[in-house]
């Protein structure tokens, strides 16, 4: 197979690192999967990065302080992993971070400077990912649902379809593949509630393998409430802010018991979004930190159909899977393939997303 070798980048909403990976690939298939890694953001420009996304939109003033950060964090991330794995990329994929995200309103903002990151690396960087599938009527994500369907290829001894691709970030998110078919949309909150709660009580940045809420007990009144919010019931493509839910629904409970209530939350929302499905996936691939949380694992395995296994039983690594996904589209953006459908963004048509920044002569 020809290809590229694309070095893939991205920070999800939680800011809690920048992922990389590269990937062989003709923009079709994958060749070869290469090394990956996380490498965290400096504290300074975490704490910045998470204020300005808890603003939602609101108090620009600080957002050139913050690309400049972004920037330079990615910059010296990929140099290092790009001269520790000895590798020639023929690009780099950019996302740069989300700090607001309102598809209603025809607004995506990923803070960070692709041209000042392509004359620092003196390679090409393929970025704005995102904005040609909004100018298109679409909600600008999720976007890594083509490289889902380019995964289920590689299965080996699969033949589950329909499968799900799900993916518990900061937002859950899911890739429903039947064959040719694709249908993808943001369910709701993934971790980001659980996480922002435990914060808030100084118990550390997130529920490290569930352990604060499988002390607690899960507030069936409140939760009942909490699942009345409208978009759960929305049919996709949909797409959704990391602060379009708040928490403020477990507000005076115990840290253990309003950790349970939020885990049930993000089990419930996505077992909700499997009656939006054409029909029940057979197997479900877990993807993003959520995986890593047994309890959560548990209360998914006991609402969905079909198996709810962790993507990496399958040979995939789930912790480098989103920038591995975004080399793949850098890789149809040079090969001229699309990136985004009707079916995954509401786009009027397939989109070929992003565009390619040089570095200075």
């Amino acid at each position: 197979m020809t290809g590229w070798s694309i070095v893939g980048t991205i920070s999800g909403t939680s800011a809690d690192g920048i992922d990389l990976a590269e990937i062989t690939t003709d923009g079709h298939t994958i060749g070869r999967f290469g090394p990956a890694e996380t490498t965290g953001y400096r504290p300074a420009t975490r704490e910045r990065v998470l204020a300005a996304a808890g603003r939602k939109g609101a108090g620009r003033e600080d957002w050139p302080q913050i690309t400049q950060d972004v920037t330079a964090d990615h910059a010296g991330a990929i140099r290092a992993f790009v001269d520790t794995n000895a590798l020639q990329p023929d690009a780099v994929v950019f996302h740069g971070q989300t700090v607001w995200h309102d598809p209603k309103a025809g607004e995506t903002v990923q803070l960070g400077d692709p041209q000042a990151l392509a004359d620092d690396l003196r390679l090409p960087v393929i970025a704005d990912v995102r904005l040609a599938d909004m100018e298109a009527g679409g909600e600008g994500a999720p976007l890594v649902p083509v490289y889902h369907q380019a995964l289920a290829k590689t299965l080996v001894g699969v033949d589950r379809e329909p499968l799900c691709f799900l993916n518990i970030g900061g937002v859950s998110n899911l890739t429903f593949i039947d064959g040719d078919g694709l249908l993808a949309f943001d369910i709701g909150p993934g971790n980001a509630l659980l996480d922002d709660w435990v914060r808030q009580h100084d118990a550390g940045d997130f529920d490290a393998g569930g352990v604060i809420a499988a002390k607690g007990k899960a507030d069936e009144a409140r939760l009942s409430d909490a699942l009345k919010h409208p978009f759960l019931s929305e049919p996709g493509p949909k797409s959704l802010d990391r602060y379009s839910f708040s928490g403020n629904f477990v507000d005076g409970m115990s840290l253990e018991d309003g950790a349970a209530t939020l885990l049930t939350f993000t089990a419930e929302v996505i077992a909700k979004a499997e009656s939006l499905l054409p029909r029940p996936p057979r197997l479900w691939l877990v993807c993003g930190g959520g995986r890593l949380n047994p309890v959560l694992m548990q209360a998914l395995r006991n609402r969905l159909s079909g198996d709810v296994v962790s993507a990496d039983d399958f040979g995939i690594d789930g912790d480098a899977l989103e920038a591995q996904a975004m080399a793949f589209l850098g890789a149809r953006l040079k090969a001229g393939l699309p990136t985004t459908f009707p079916e995954t963004t509401g786009a009027a048509e397939p989109i070929t997303g992003g565009k390619v920044y040089l570095p200075a002569a």
